[in-house]
């Protein structure tokens, strides 16, 4: 790691960063360029939980601009060791950005296909012409629309390709798209309707093993009649020539069953999604690998953190083991050791306790980074899911996450030694 940035103090740099202090917790987080005249977009926002989005040597971080009214975003990289921000217009996205931790050039998705952009220079220059990666041929299309490339790209352990889940007319498709251009392997491909199953995406590939990989049912919306269809069993894995399997085969496997009151956040009318669900698989999301590539976290909804061994996956001695209880969670993420945690709760019925908390298991202490998150009064920023979405970042010496205390969606840090000090 270049010793040009000192990571004890880069925050403190007030041309990009102003410090708020949480009223609840007295926690100090620090907010990427506030001052309009050094923003780059009228809105900017964290990458997604899943994907990294500081480069290896920690010099460059790269985050989400909006301009609406236009849905999409683009990307734009703040340069610690000069202290420049650039917005690169011509990543425009529709599937969630990743960082090559190798190289820090940047992938992401159109409904063109998927594309690169080699980390940039000092200067920049050398980063401002995007080259085309993969994307499906026309005997694989058939006329047919394109409607994602990936949910959010991730790449093979043996960084050879980027794992795919796409949706091609009414087909979901889960494939490998390599790095070299050569054809876009398919995995499996199922078909919307007539099937039994919602969509499959949130597809991730495997830290350590490159032929293993983790999708998601998720609520389907059927384009025709506006019907959403829920899912009933969340968690599947798929190994490159097999095809996806429940992680959980069994209801009983995942844990007792209760009735439990849901709806979905994410509709225009949470409240017409409700429903009563009794299989406890249908009440998880938000998925993720831990680092060592061994474990599923998830979300279980009005429970808490849980994980479960690859080991075991999809077979029947498969079982939850509950890390943190949380019953309003929504997402969260784990340090590198899984010892400490980061979670957001945002329960759509009760907008005034939303939060974003530290969670120390050694101390099996909390503290809040953001007692009250409050919601932005825009309803047309509800495109750019506008969650907190906090990571560990930087070698785990901070935690990045999307703040809106300032009316708009900003970038925001928290120091760990902070975080750490405060549940000792």
């Amino acid at each position: 790691m270049s010793t040009a940035v000192d990571l004890t103090t880069f925050l403190e740099n007030r041309a990009l960063f102003i410090p708020w202090i949480d009223p609840g917790s007295g926690i100090t987080s620090h907010i990427l360029t506030p001052h309009s005249e050094h923003r780059i977009a009228p809105h900017q926002q964290s990458f997604y939980y899943l994907n990294p989005s500081f480069t290896a040597d920690t010099l460059k971080y790269w985050f989400y601009c909006a301009f609406p009214p236009t849905p999409a975003r683009s990307l734009g990289v703040v340069d610690f060791q000069r202290q420049t921000l650039r917005h690169f217009p011509e990543t425009c996205f529709t599937s969630a950005p990743m960082i090559d931790p190798s190289t820090d050039d940047v992938y992401w998705a159109t409904l063109s296909g998927i594309w690169k952009l080699a980390s940039p220079t000092a200067n920049f220059v050398a980063a401002t012409t995007p080259q085309l990666v993969n994307r499906f041929p026309a005997s694989i299309v058939r006329n047919r629309t394109v409607h994602r490339y990936a949910t959010h790209l991730t790449m093979t352990a043996d960084r050879k390709a980027l794992f795919i889940d796409s949706q091609i007319g009414s087909d979901c498709v889960l494939g490998l798209a390599p790095l070299d251009g050569s054809e876009i392997e398919i995995l499996q491909s199922v078909p919307l309707s007539p099937h039994p199953h919602p969509t499959l995406n949130h597809g991730q590939a495997n830290p350590i093993d490159s032929g293993l990989f983790l999708v998601a049912h998720d609520y389907y919306t059927n384009p025709q009649t506006g019907v959403v269809r829920p899912y009933d069993n969340r968690l599947w894995l798929i190994r490159r020539g097999g095809q996806v399997a429940p992680v959980y085969p069994t209801a009983a496997q995942a844990g007792p069953d209760r009735a439990i009151s849901s709806i979905n956040p994410h509709l225009s009318d949470p409240e017409a999604s409700r429903r009563t669900i009794t299989d406890p698989r249908a009440m998880h999301g938000h998925e993720w690998w831990s680092a060592d590539g061994r474990h599923i976290y998830y979300i279980h909804y009005q429970t808490g953190i849980e994980r479960t061994p690859i080991a075991t996956a999809c077979t029947p001695d498969a079982r939850p083991e509950l890390i943190w209880p949380h019953d309003t969670v929504s997402h969260a993420h784990a340090s590198a050791d899984g010892k400490l945690f980061v979670l957001d709760a945002l329960p759509p019925d009760a907008p005034d306790t939303h939060h974003v908390r530290f969670v120390n298991l050694h101390t099996r202490r909390t503290v809040d980074i953001v007692s009250k998150f409050p919601a932005l009064s825009d309803p047309e920023l509800r495109r750019y899911h506008v969650h907190p979405h906090p990571q560990f970042c930087g070698a785990d010496q901070f935690i990045c996450y999307t703040t809106t205390i300032f009316g708009r969606m900003d970038v925001a840090f928290v120091r760990v030694s902070e975080l750490l000090t405060a549940t000792s």
